[in-house]
């Protein structure tokens, strides 16, 4: 039995390089804001923080690694993807 065009249903086409990096931002950054909740309450607690402080170094801290995470992410799927 023949076996053609694995991955890819019938007249369907590859995502674009762009849509693809997109993505892997996309991916990358909700990853890296759930570990960036993590780290930033075990964090803020260490330091003694409490109410608006908390809330403001977790927040500081879900964007900083969910961007920093997204970057990696969107320049690996980049690699992957359109190379």
């Amino acid at each position: 039995m023949p076996v053609g065009n694995i991955g890819h249903a019938q007249g369907q086409q590859k995502p674009s390089c762009w849509s693809t990096i997109k993505m892997g931002f996309g991916m990358g950054f909700a990853v890296g804001m759930g570990a960036g909740v993590i780290f930033g309450t075990f964090g803020g607690l260490r330091m003694g923080l409490r109410g608006r402080e908390l809330i403001g170094t977790i927040g500081k801290t879900m964007v900083q690694s969910g961007g920093t995470f997204g970057t990696f992410m969107s320049i690996g799927m980049g690699m992957r993807n359109c190379v």
